[in-house]
């Protein structure tokens, strides 16, 4: 069962929010951060198969502080707008959105953890590293190809990482990745061969069925090792 949510940040905005229910009682709860495509069909295709998994899923509508609503394609003036909307983001900003989902979840099971993809993967890490600044206790978190990581791969986050790439990714370089492995050689970082950026996403042309497949099997065991 899945519904549309209000939920407001510390600052006093207000954001709606995709919600995804388990069947019965959830094991825990996730925070499903978005790409800059807004909380679309991809996003809340997720939610919904973690939520069948047993957790409760949210995803924020990071972009409700630009446009309420939105919800864009991977081509033409969509992928204009989006990449418009991408330079306009400010992850202290979608911090502020992210706790407020938080706030809203954190209730349900044993601990809350963040999974995102793409800007919502970087999402994910300052989610990780800054948590306790804005009042969250984060179990876990997994981030699929997180650009721009490397500027922030000395951050020390505070719970468990996960993180997958794709080694054709024409968007995020090697040295984003050794950035992080050489700051921090404890999180876990998958790279899967032949497959380039957003290869989890099954609506774009980057999609590989198999290196996606064994992602999100990677991803399930550690959400339910950490947070179950």
């Amino acid at each position: 069962m899945s519904e549309w949510v209000n939920v407001k940040a510390a600052d006093g905005h207000e954001l709606s929010a995709y919600v995804a229910k388990p069947e019965g009682e959830p094991i825990g709860a996730l925070i499903v951060v978005q790409e800059i495509f807004g909380v679309n069909a991809s996003i809340r295709s997720v939610a919904d198969s973690y939520a069948k998994d047993g957790f409760l899923a949210i995803a924020p509508a990071i972009f409700d502080r630009f446009e309420r609503g939105l919800e864009l394609t991977y081509e033409g003036e969509d992928l204009k707008k989006a990449f418009d909307l991408y330079g306009k983001l400010n992850p202290d900003t979608q911090l502020l959105d992210i706790a407020a989902a938080y706030e809203h979840v954190k209730g349900a099971g044993k601990g809350v953890a963040i999974l995102g993809f793409c800007y919502g993967g970087l999402m994910s890490w300052v989610s990780a590293t800054r948590a306790e600044a804005h009042k969250m206790q984060l179990d876990c978190c997994v981030g699929y190809y997180a650009g721009g990581i490397g500027k922030v791969a000395a951050e020390e986050p505070t719970c468990p990482v996960l993180l997958h790439f794709g080694a054709e990714d024409s968007h995020i370089g090697s040295d984003q990745i050794d950035a992080v492995r050489n700051a921090h050689p404890e999180v876990e970082i998958f790279l899967y061969e032949g497959a380039g950026h957003a290869f989890a996403n099954h609506a774009r042309t980057d999609y590989k069925a198999e290196a996606a497949k064994l992602a999100r099997e990677r991803s399930l065991e550690f959400l339910k090792e950490h947070v179950a």
